[in-house]
């Protein structure tokens, strides 16, 4: 019996690169995402018969349901790995972040998953032993400046999955995060209110690297695999790691921000 992989956010960016990733090695791929396009787009790098469509917000408990009910008849029952993966990025300073912003960005990082973790459940132990793999981040081990709202969010994402690891074990399935640093997807475009350009820029001028998104596709497998709770993906994010848990004197005060001006 062939295995399956529920994927959020996968329209592009890791998502979709994980979805590939999957099916090539024979697994059903279910790809979910608000962006009907992008779907479409990711499934035509796939094999035929090998996917499924699945056009949902993460914020609606009713559309999770509905989107794993459809997934479950179209895998044959089986959810062998659930990649809680769609997220949006976002940063500024605190005091001037709309509400609006900030509400968004908590319901789609985290609400959202959590969300997903619940609805998720009962087709991951009808398949176990299975996995539920989430998209955590660099920033949820060490908060830079004007993160706020985004670095939340994906510390929210490591404590929902060590509480999940402990309280599903019984039902044998994992929970696991994945944590890159700066992947090369469309969200570096974004432009921080910070700074007025990009995080791709910024990413640049503080001399970090990109990690490239086949990367992180393979540490979702292997995360989904593996006994670590938490996969570190690229060079910046294991230096937090290690510096945040045995030498806190080297972590970054600016993180990502461009180097100050030398006054005049």
């Amino acid at each position: 019996m062939r295995h399956a992989i529920f994927i959020t956010g996968g329209g592009s960016g890791i998502g979709r690169a994980t979805a590939k990733l999957f099916a090539a090695k024979g697994w059903f791929v279910g790809l979910a995402d608000i962006n009907a396009k992008g779907i479409d787009e990711t499934g035509a790098m796939l094999p035929r018969d090998m996917w499924s469509k699945h056009v949902m917000d993460v914020r609606d408990p009713a559309a999770w349901d509905e989107a794993l009910a459809d997934f479950a008849a179209k895998s044959g029952g089986r959810l062998d790995v659930f990649f809680n993966n769609a997220g949006i990025g976002t940063g500024g300073p605190i005091a001037e972040a709309p509400v609006d912003e900030i509400e968004r960005v908590i319901a789609i990082n985290l609400t959202g998953p959590i969300l997903g973790a619940r609805a998720a459940h009962p087709y991951l132990k009808a398949s176990a032993p299975s996995a539920m793999v989430t998209t955590s981040s660099a920033a949820g081990i060490y908060a830079g400046p004007n993160m706020v709202s985004y670095s939340a969010t994906k510390f929210g994402v490591r404590a929902m999955t060590e509480s999940l690891n402990r309280e599903w074990a019984p039902d044998r399935i994992k929970a696991r995060t994945i944590m890159p640093s700066f992947i090369d997807t469309p969200l570096l475009d974004q432009t921080s209110r910070a700074s007025n350009s990009s995080f791709r820029d910024a990413v640049r001028k503080a001399g970090l690297e990109f990690t490239p998104v086949e990367d992180v596709a393979q540490a979702v497998w292997d995360a989904a695999q593996g006994k670590r709770v938490h996969t570190m993906v690229g060079k910046t994010a294991r230096r937090l790691k290690f510096a945040t848990r045995f030498a806190p004197w080297l972590l970054p005060k600016g993180l990502v921000e461009p180097k100050e001006e030398p006054s005049k």
